[in-house]
């Protein structure tokens, strides 16, 4: 698979999305080597993402759609997130997972989606595995967002190739899981709004980022090195 920074914006979406559907998840999270298997860590629990792209207005470039977080949210309130969530026990798969998600936080059909490729899991800090799902919406036209007003304040979009610049972009060296790692964030404004972008989303971004242009970040990435209970290696097998 190629789609360098150069021609990316010259290509269809359907040759992008041939291209991605190439994909595959590099090793690592859930080989054996990754499972930890004590009885505190056994309580990790599955949740999805979608990284939804869609072609920018003139050819500028892929953009991928994010939300702002409720403020009156209990956990995370008013930060910038993808869509996604738990899965449900009637989930199919995490692409369902991720698209049944977005549906009911921002009104996005999952007919309108066309989902290429999955990428590694991450872990959030609450220890939840959290699987981004990349889809391409073909017609940005087609969708009017409609917040769930008790999940969702905001729906924006941003250009995904962002993720992968040094502009606008911090970092923090932080511990985490026995491992100090680069907690990266990114000041955008769009419509008169500042969001930051930081923690979780933009580490899953700046990897979607890398997979989708083929190439690394301007800034060192350092991602954390950690082991997964035991139990995911049996959830793995029945997604």
């Amino acid at each position: 698979m190629s789609a360098s920074t150069n021609n990316l914006s010259n290509i269809s979406l359907a040759v992008l999305a041939q291209q991605l559907r190439l994909y595959k998840p590099t090793p690592g999270l859930d080989d054996d080597d990754n499972i930890d298997d004590s009885p505190k860590k056994q309580s990790l629990k599955i949740a999805a993402v979608l990284i939804c792209l869609f072609q920018g207005d003139n050819n500028d470039g892929l953009r991928v759609i994010l939300t702002k977080r409720s403020s009156t949210l209990s956990s995370h309130s008013g930060e910038v997130s993808l869509p996604g969530g738990k899965m449900d026990e009637g989930d199919v798969d995490d692409a369902d997972t991720a698209t049944r998600e977005a549906k009911e936080e921002i009104g996005l059909d999952p007919s309108l989606v066309n989902v290429v490729t999955i990428l590694e899991p991450f872990v959030s800090k609450h220890l939840l595995r959290v699987v981004p799902v990349i889809g391409i919406l073909s017609d940005r036209n087609l969708f009017n967002p409609v917040p769930n007003v008790g999940e969702v304040d905001d729906v924006f979009d941003a250009p995904l190739e962002m993720f992968l610049k040094d502009e606008n972009r911090k970092s923090e060296e932080i511990e985490w899981m026995g491992s100090r790692i680069l907690m990266h964030s990114f000041d955008y404004e769009t419509g008169g709004k500042k969001y930051l972008i930081w923690g979780l989303t933009a580490g899953i971004l700046i990897r979607a980022a890398s997979v989708v242009y083929q190439r690394s970040p301007d800034f060192l990435e350092q991602s954390p090195k950690i082991k997964l209970p035991g139990i995911l290696s049996k959830v793995d097998k029945l997604l």
